[in-house]
């Protein structure tokens, strides 16, 4: 079963629409729930997007990003989800110039399970992630973020600094995202 972590994400409603739709056997919690679950019962992880910062959740989602690597559990780390993900194995994020917020072009850059091509995504934060830790593959890049799509090694875990939930090609990702847990 999958869990979605609803970390505050103004497109929580959006994400669980999506998944849904996809028929996917899946259970929401917001993150503050997480400590009193029983996280053997899941096969899988969505970490959703925030609105502002808080250390409590970072703590509980860095848990959820370690118990996913060690349990080789498939993980999606949505905006902030991608941002703790790559900050709990050995990465950095930064304040960008500007928040973007919209419709992006982002490029795909190496053959992976969940996207191909140029994909149109939408992106809603004001920071970045600027350094992935060295065991994380690039997989797609924009004008303004080098890393809009990676991959932990050849595990299933995967971080999209976009908003795959309010995009038609984001959908496509989330809907391969969840083929490959259904496996």
């Amino acid at each position: 079963m999958l869990l979605v972590v609803d970390n505050g994400s103004v497109y929580t409603k959006s994400l669980l629409d999506c998944i849904k739709n996809l028929d996917v056997k899946f259970e929401y919690h917001v993150f503050s729930d997480v400590p009193s679950l029983d996280l053997g019962k899941y096969s899988s992880v969505i970490l959703s997007g925030r609105r502002k910062n808080n250390s409590e959740m970072n703590m509980i989602n860095s848990k959820l990003v370690r118990h996913s690597l060690d349990g080789n559990k498939p993980l999606l780390g949505i905006c902030y989800g991608a941002e703790i993900l790559a900050l709990t194995l050995g990465g950095t994020i930064k304040k960008m110039a500007s928040p973007r917020h919209g419709l992006y072009a982002v490029q795909v850059t190496k053959d992976n399970p969940l996207c191909s091509g140029d994909i149109d995504a939408f992106e809603s934060h004001s920071y970045m992630i600027s350094k992935l830790g060295s065991f994380f593959i690039p997989l797609a890049s924009s004008t303004d973020c080098k890393f809009e799509v990676f991959q932990y090694g050849d595990k299933n875990i995967f971080g999209t600094q976009f908003h795959p939930e309010m995009s038609t090609d984001g959908k496509s990702l989330l809907e391969k995202f969840c083929n490959i847990i259904q496996f």
